[in-house]
């Protein structure tokens, strides 16, 4: 495949990936606030869901041994990339609001660059910090205008505790996209994603057994069931299929910088919900996200300008 083709398909997958987060924060908003599962609870049946559909695609492929070497990158993948981000985020939304969640997510591709030019001495042009900034202009302009889903939904008010599990989700992420780049490369999307669900699941089970076993299913409203198919099917097993496609064929950062699409999606579902509608400022707010991906993909990357 031809390198345009290849990163085409990244900027695709990474889009794709982070419009599903988008949804995410809100469906499990709600799902959180039910009480009828723990966060760990809800990590483990992630693990378990995700990690069977991993297994049973990896069936259907061509047998791909992993270097026991890279088993112990794999685990402190898992545990960086998955369970630390999972968690931090599962716990954080119980004590911060959808609209402020998303604030803090629009930092993400800050920490990635930071991550990236320490670990991979990924440059930091003046063009890629321009497009970072753009971009995060962009989504606060967005953010502070709504009147949508994100905003009015606030059922609590957020706390410096969320503030700081929210902040150690983006930090977690950025340094799982940076630190472990080179192992994600070197084997397949389903090979590797299938090893980090088991070792996620052989993490939390012990925690959370007690709490699985204690939960009534026959009385959980269909509602609730939906929300959690989603959650594993498609902000589990999908997304986390797309992602390391991305990582792949782009850099850290502009992977990181599809963040930016959460609360691009929240206000779009706020409008077709008819809680929010469409202002120039939010045209404008959009705009300016497309202008800093279009500037951090055309910056150097390191090996480009070892070349030049």
């Amino acid at each position: 495949m031809k390198i345009e083709n290849r990163q085409a398909l990244g900027h695709i997958c990474a889009c794709c990936a982070y419009t599903i987060f988008g949804f995410n924060i809100v469906l499990t908003k709600d799902l959180t606030n039910s009480h009828i599962f723990t966060p760990m609870s809800l990590f483990t049946l992630r693990s378990i869901g995700a990690g069977l559909l991993f297994w049973l695609l990896s069936a259907f492929k061509p047998h791909e041994k992993v270097e026991k070497k890279d088993y112990i990158q794999i685990f402190f993948a898992s545990l960086l990339g998955y369970v630390g981000t999972q968690l931090t985020f599962l716990v954080g939304i119980n004590y911060c609001t959808p609209f402020d969640c998303s604030i803090i997510a629009s930092l993400g591709p800050v920490f990635t660059m930071l991550v990236a030019a320490v670990v991979l001495k990924e440059p930091i042009t003046l063009k890629k910090a321009g497009g970072v900034g753009i971009s995060m202009a962009g989504i606060l302009l967005l953010i502070f205008s709504s009147t949508g889903v994100v905003a009015s939904d606030i059922n609590r008010m957020t706390t410096p505790l969320g503030i700081v599990l929210l902040l150690s989700n983006s930090l977690l992420f950025a340094s799982y996209l940076g630190i472990f780049k080179p192992v994600i490369q070197k084997y397949s999307v389903v090979t590797f994603m299938k090893w980090i669900f088991l070792f996620s699941f052989m993490m939390s089970a012990p925690f959370s057994a007690s709490d699985l076993a204690s939960v009534n299913y026959a009385n959980i409203p269909v509602k609730i069931f939906l929300e959690l198919g989603y959650l594993v099917l498609f902000a589990t097993f999908i997304a986390y299929f797309l992602i390391p496609i991305g990582q792949k064929e782009l850099r850290p950062t502009l992977v990181s910088l599809y963040s930016y699409m959460q609360p691009v999606v929240a206000s779009v579902l706020g409008i077709y919900l008819g809680m929010d509608r469409l202002s120039t400022v939010k045209v404008l707010a959009c705009a300016a996200v497309v202008v800093g991906v279009v500037l951090v993909n055309r910056s150097k990357a390191k090996a480009q300008q070892d070349i030049s």
